[in-house]
């Protein structure tokens, strides 16, 4: 629909209704420090404010406003992001701000039949707010919210028709919108002038493959291609033809292996969860070789370094065997994050989910910086891998790339 008041008067209107939250987010220049900027509602003693969350880097900023200031403060803040999205309790909405100054608003009405009838407080205009959204230090709000039905979860069967999560897969449903919170923090780095494309290797049931979908294509309203490739051709199928009834036509899943998969023209993100062992190097390998702006692995299953680590001054450590094991698998996500660096991108390792929920908890997190790093940072991965008497498969792969991939005079290697 077309805009018919200007935004400062839209955002008040919005605050002053049962705003959920709100996210500012796809900034209109890479230079803007600024990645996202959130917006929810809290109550101070008696009275109704507005709490801004500013992400800038690894920094967060924080203020609270009453309702109008705030309103004043996002449309500013429009001025620097091409993107809104707004979750009230009757409707999602999401705001497009174009290059000449016009702005699109879709709204979405939600299904509220079912509802929990949830208490409401009054707002500072006799409007209500939901009562638990209020609390300053109120619980964690996912991004796929439990009482909100998801067309793919219901699917998938970790929600009710109702919305209602499934007890049988809580875990799940978090490790789904602990995925989503890092794909939110990259989604600003992918183009906004074509088509995003997405390879999800090893994608299994693919869970977190419809849930990326789901989430750029009708939360971001983003044109993004996907393709999932798995070896087991059951899952493939069943993949493929939940898709179909999903209506997600730029979803599409391949049976095949890592290393002979093409993908043909360039990719733009590419996400490996829980690929065993060497399949996440292969991984690796092939963003590297496509450029991808982003890298998400979740590794799995690290055998490789723990039958060549060696270390005489180590050794009264490594011979206790599930130290050695353990020591061997952070030991390689670290090298391969090391690795990833040289090759031109900002590198970290996060947290994926809590250790309580399951053991393959590392989340390697790579965007693309371009250039390489100082000769020196590889020497000294160099100087780790020769103490420690190891080879790891990612550094023999980006050693010997062809022409446009990773192969640094600098990278690390044995003679």
């Amino acid at each position: 629909m077309a805009m018919e008041m200007n935004l400062q008067e839209f955002f008040l209107q919005v605050l002053n209704q049962d705003l959920h939250d709100m996210v500012l987010s796809n900034a209109r220049k890479t230079s803007w420090k600024g990645t996202r900027v959130k917006v929810r509602p809290v109550r101070l003693g008696e009275a109704l404010w507005f709490q801004e969350t500013l992400y800038q880097g690894n920094q967060v900023f924080h203020v609270n406003l009453e309702a109008s200031q705030m309103a004043l403060r996002l449309e500013q803040h429009m001025q620097q992001y091409r993107q809104a999205q707004v979750d009230t309790g009757s409707e999602d909405i999401t705001v497009l701000s174009g290059k000449k100054g016009n702005v699109t608003i879709k709204r979405r009405e939600k299904n509220t039949e079912g509802g929990t009838g949830k208490g409401r407080v009054p707002g500072g205009n006799g409007t209500g707010v939901e009562f638990r959204a209020l609390d300053h230090n109120r619980s964690k709000q996912y991004i796929l919210r439990e009482g909100q039905p998801v067309d793919f979860l219901v699917k998938l069967g970790v929600q009710t028709p109702e919305g209602k999560v499934v007890k049988a897969k809580y875990d799940k449903f978090r490790q789904i919108n602990r995925f989503l919170e890092f794909i939110e923090d990259v989604v600003d780095r992918l183009p906004t002038d074509r088509t995003i494309r997405i390879v999800d290797f090893g994608c299994g049931k693919s869970y977190l493959t419809f849930a990326m979908y789901d989430y750029l294509c009708r939360l971001q309203g983003r044109d993004v291609q996907i393709t999932g490739l798995d070896l087991k051709e059951t899952v493939i199928r069943h993949c493929q033809e939940l898709a179909r009834r999903l209506h997600y036509d730029r979803l599409h899943f391949e049976q095949g292996d890592i290393r002979g998969f093409q993908g043909g023209e360039k990719v733009d993100m590419v996400v490996s969860l829980h690929a065993c062992d060497k399949a996440t190097d292969y991984c690796l390998e092939k963003a590297v070789k496509w450029g991808a702006e982003v890298i998400l692995a979740v590794p799995c299953c690290q055998h490789e370094l723990n039958s060549q680590i060696h270390c005489d001054m180590l050794q009264p450590i490594l011979r206790y065997g599930l130290v050695k094991e353990r020591m061997a698998a952070l030991v390689t996500d670290a090298l391969r994050a090391g690795l990833l660096e040289q090759c031109g991108y900002d590198t970290q390792i996060l947290e994926f989910i809590d250790m309580e929920h399951t053991p393959k908890n590392i989340l390697i997190r790579a965007v693309k910086r371009g250039g390489m790093r100082p000769r020196g940072k590889a020497s000294s991965l160099g100087q780790v891998m020769d103490f420690l008497q190891v080879r790891p498969t990612l550094q023999e792969l980006l050693k010997d790339g062809e022409p446009g991939e990773c192969h640094d005079e600098s990278m690390p290697r044995f003679l």
